[in-house]
C-alpha cells in the first residue's frame, strides 16, 4: 500500500522530522496510559485525544498502526519519582476497596469516557500487574550489567553507569545536588538514582506484592513501561507518546533503563501533548476540583465539543480552558453540522453504511476535489495541523463548485482523522411528539420573553434526554450525546 510522507515534532531532537517507520508500512506506537486510581480529568484526556489523532493521521497516510497502551495499576507513587505512597494504595484507603476493585472500576470508566470522545481503543491494552515477570527479567538484565544495584532491600538504577542520562530532558545533573530537588534517600548512591523494585521494607502496607529475586515486593513505575513496550514492540520501535509532564522523570528514566539494558535506541520519535491550563495553571488532581467528562454532560454539553476544542490548537502547546471556550467549540461544531446538512445530501441520508461507502469510493473525483484533499493532507501531515484541517473542511462545505457527493466524500474522509462523528449527522433522529411540543412551547415562551418558563422547559427537555439549540431562524433539537 502506498504511504504518504508525514512530519512529526520529535521531543528528542526538538525539531520537526520526516517520519520513516522501522518496518516498512507498520508503525509501532507506545502510549503511556492512565494510572487507574481516580477519574481521568479532561486535561488527562486531552493527551489521549492527541494520541488518537496521531493514530488516525498515520492510518490516513496509509500506515498500519500497532498501538500499545499500558494501564498502571501498581507502582506509581504520589510523586513521579520515588517518594510518597502508591496511588493505588491511597485510593484503596480512600474508597475502602481493594486495589484490584479500584483498578477495575477506573479502567472501565476511562474507556467509557474514551468512547464518548470517539477515541479508538488501542490495538493492545496491557496492565502492569499482568507483566511482573517481564519487569523482573528486565531488572535482572540491568543487574547483570552492573547498572542496577541492591540497597536497603530495594533495587535501584545507577544513573552514573548511563552516560547519556538526562540528555533527553536536557537536565543539568551537576546542578541537582542532593536535597536540592530530590529528597535525600540514604539507600541511593546518587540522588537521581531511581527504584526499579521495592520490597516490603519500603511500604509495609502495600497490598499488591510479588515474589522476586530481591524479596517480596513490587515494581517501580518506570520499569513497567519499559518492560511492556519491549514485550509488544521489541527493543526499538517507532513512536513513544505521553504528556509533557513525563519528559523530566518518567520518560527520562524509561530511556535510561531500556537503552542501558538493550544497547539500542528505545524509540525513534518521542511526542508529548501539552497541558490544559486553567488561569495559567495546569489542571491537576492534586489541586482538587478537577473536571471530568461527566461534569460536561451534566451541563448538557456533548463530549465531542471538548474534542472539537482540542482540535482547535496545536497538540503540543498549552490549551486554555474555560466554559466559554468550550461553548465556543460546541457552537463551531454545531455550525459545521448545520453547514453540512444545508448541502443537498438528502439522497444519501439513512443509506446503509456499506452502500454509502461504495458510492463514495466509486465516484469520479474532480480536480477541485483532488486539490482540496491535497491541501488537507498537507495540513494534517505537517505535525498534525488539525486547526488548518478544520478550516479546509469548512472550505469544502462552502465550495459550490463541488458536486454534493464530493462534499460528502471529503467530509467523511476528513472525519476519519477528526473523529467528530460526521457520519452520524446523516442519520435522521425521530423526535417524539411530546418532545417537539415542549420545544415549540419553549420557543413561544422565548418569543414572549418569558425567560423563567423558557428555562424551565429547557430543563425538562434536558431531563428527557434532549438538548434544544436556538438560532436566528428557529430552534433545533438534538438527542443528548448526538
Amino acid at each position: 500500500m502506498k504511504t504518504a510522507a508525514i512530519k512529526l515534532f520529535n521531543t528528542s531532537s526538538r525539531s520537526v522530522e520526516t517520519f520513516v517507520p522501522i518496518n516498512g508500512t507498520t508503525v509501532g506506537l507506545y502510549c503511556c496510559g492512565p494510572t487507574v486510581y481516580n477519574y481521568q480529568h479532561i486535561g488527562n484526556l486531552r493527551t489521549y485525544i492527541f494520541e488518537d489523532l496521531l493514530v488516525r493521521a498515520l492510518r490516513y497516510a496509509g500506515y498500519s498502526v500497532n498501538h500499545v497502551m499500558n494501564i498502571t495499576d501498581v507502582g506509581h507513587l504520589v510523586s513521579d519519582a520515588d517518594e510518597g505512597e502508591d496511588k493505588m494504595l491511597l485510593a484503596s484507603k480512600r474508597e475502602k476497596k481493594t486495589s484490584y476493585e479500584i483498578a477495575e472500576y477506573y479502567t472501565e470508566v476511562f474507556f467509557e469516557h474514551c468512547d464518548w470522545l470517539n477515541i479508538e481503543k488501542p490495538s493492545i491494552v496491557c496492565k502492569a500487574t499482568d507483566h511482573i515477570k517481564q519487569m523482573i527479567s528486565l531488572i535482572k538484565k540491568l543487574e547483570e550489567k552492573d547498572i542496577a544495584y541492591q540497597s536497603g532491600g530495594n533495587v535501584y538504577f545507577d544513573v552514573a553507569q548511563f552516560s547519556r542520562y538526562g540528555e533527553f530532558a536536557k537536565l543539568d545533573l551537576e546542578s541537582l545536588k542532593a536535597g536540592a530537588r530530590i529528597e535525600i534517600d540514604s539507600k541511593k548512591r546518587n540522588p537521581q538514582d531511581f527504584a526499579l523494585w521495592f520490597t516490603k521494607r519500603k511500604f509495609e502496607n502495600q497490598e499488591l506484592q510479588w515474589e522476586s529475586p530481591w524479596g517480596r515486593g513490587y515494581p517501580g513505575w518506570h520499569i513497567e513501561c519499559s518492560a511492556m513496550a519491549r514485550e509488544y514492540l521489541g527493543d526499538s520501535f517507532d513512536i513513544h507518546c505521553g504528556g509533557i509532564d513525563h519528559i523530566p522523570v518518567h520518560h527520562t528514566n524509561e530511556i535510561a533503563q531500556s537503552e542501558a539494558a538493550t544497547g539500542k535506541k528505545m524509540a525513534k520519535i518521542w511526542m508529548h501533548g501539552g497541558f490544559l491550563v486553567v488561569d495559567k495553571e495546569k489542571m491537576s488532581k492534586s489541586t482538587g476540583g478537577f473536571l471530568t467528562l461527566d461534569k460536561l454532560k451534566e451541563r448538557g454539553i456533548d463530549p465531542i465539543a471538548y474534542r472539537m476544542l482540542c482540535l482547535g490548537g496545536s497538540y503540543r502547546k498549552e490549551l486554555s480552558w474555560s466554559w466559554e471556550a468550550l461553548e465556543g467549540a460546541a457552537q463551531r461544531l454545531d455550525n459545521l453540522k448545520s453547514k453540512f446538512l444545508s448541502r443537498e445530501i438528502s439522497p444519501w441520508k439513512d443509506l446503509d453504511e456499506d452502500v454509502l461507502n461504495k458510492q463514495v469510493e466509486e465516484m469520479n473525483p474532480s480536480e477541485d476535489f483532488k486539490k482540496i484533499e491535497t491541501e488537507f493532507k498537507e495540513a494534517i501531515f505537517n505535525d498534525l495541523g488539525m486547526s488548518q484541517g478544520l478550516a479546509i473542511l469548512q472550505k469544502a462545505l462552502d465550495d459550490k463548485s463541488l458536486e454534493e457527493i464530493e462534499v460528502l466524500a471529503l467530509a467523511l474522509k476528513f472525519d476519519t482523522v477528526f473523529g467528530i462523528g460526521i457520519k452520524n449527522w446523516l442519520q435522521t433522529v425521530e423526535i417524539p411528539s411530546n418532545i417537539l411540543a415542549l420545544a415549540q412551547e419553549r420557543d413561544e415562551a422565548r418569543k414572549q420573553k418569558n425567560w423563567e418558563l423558557s428555562d424551565s422547559l429547557r430543563d425538562q427537555l434536558k431531563e428527557l434526554g434532549w438538548t434544544v439549540k436556538d438560532s436566528t431562524d428557529g430552534f433545533r433539537l438534538a438527542k443528548n450525546g448526538k
